[in-house]
């Protein structure tokens, strides 16, 4: 598949991250979430647990979209067209980049198709072109939610990045601790510290002055990490992954949820979810690790 063109002129993308954050609360546009934070250790990780304090407006914003897939007969697609107050910029001829409607996270933004594409579809030299543009600019945390078993809550194929740190003490990204432990083993390398089915690979940083390179070594690592994993075979395996400009992991999935604690590609990253007290207590009592084992696979 031929290479987009980057459109995306360097040394803007944050300032227009800022910008329009700042124009789409006051028009109403972004309807960010709140929460409150706390960490869990398990297994030599701080993991960050952030705590929803109100999901109405996620709710209702849902069983509108719900009315609006059932009058039109065909599902919504926020993406299609996506909101022009969430707009942030052009990445390239494929890709654009736009807020987050329903943050949790500050400056969460996706990077979305153009044209309609499966959530579930192989990542391709697009998708990391545009990955690679945008962490030229924004030294962040992207992630790919592979399918509703991953935690993909649109159909439309989107990457996601998070500034980074993820938390205002300790690491960046709170596993980069078991980061230092990686093995090599058949040629793949490992995490001793994750008792899941994974595979990890370090990317090169300098990757960043030249995204269109980056993105072809990107493109061969992704598919050694998809092979390591077993997920080579089958196009729609459901998987976490996740990239820095340093290191990308993935994590093939076996069930979205543990009791009614939704994962997606953060909570590899060391970083959780839950909407209420009760959810924080099954968290605590069976450990953040041991959720995580649970919906990847052993």
């Amino acid at each position: 598949m031929a290479q987009g063109k980057i459109l995306l002129k360097p040394g803007t993308l944050w300032t227009s991250v800022k910008e329009q954050t700042e124009h789409a609360l006051q028009c109403g546009a972004l309807l960010s979430i709140p929460t409150d934070f706390e960490f869990v250790e398990q297994d030599n990780v701080r993991f960050l647990v952030r705590i929803l304090s109100n999901l109405n407006r996620k709710k209702a914003a849902k069983e509108k979209q719900e009315k609006q897939s059932a009058t039109s007969g065909q599902e919504f697609n926020p993406f299609l067209p996506y909101e022009k107050d969430l707009f942030v910029a052009d990445i390239s001829d494929t890709h654009v980049c736009i807020l987050n409607k329903f943050n949790v996270v500050d400056y969460h933004l996706l990077i979305i198709t153009r044209a309609f594409e499966e959530q579930e579809s192989l990542l391709t030299l697009e998708d990391f072109t545009a990955m690679w543009a945008c962490l030229a600019d924004l030294d962040g945390l992207v992630f790919y939610n592979s399918g509703k078993t991953a935690g993909a809550s649109q159909r439309h194929k989107h990457l996601q990045l998070v500034p980074l740190p993820l938390a205002l003490s300790g690491p960046q990204v709170p596993i980069e601790p078991l980061l230092t432990t990686a093995k090599f083993q058949d040629s793949n390398i490992t995490l001793p510290g994750l008792p899941f089915i994974h595979a990890f690979a370090p990317l090169d940083p300098h990757w960043v002055q030249s995204p269109l390179v980056g993105a072809q070594a990107t493109l061969e690592i992704y598919r050694t990490l998809r092979h390591a994993v077993g997920l080579d075979a089958r196009q729609s395996g459901a998987y976490n992954l996740l990239a820095t400009r340093e290191w990308m992991l993935i994590v093939p999935r076996s069930q979205e949820h543990f009791q009614s604690i939704s994962v997606n590609s953060l909570g590899f990253a060391g970083a959780l979810l839950v909407r209420n007290a009760a959810e924080m207590e099954i968290l605590k009592a069976q450990g953040p690790m041991t959720i995580l084992k649970n919906v990847a696979v052993s």
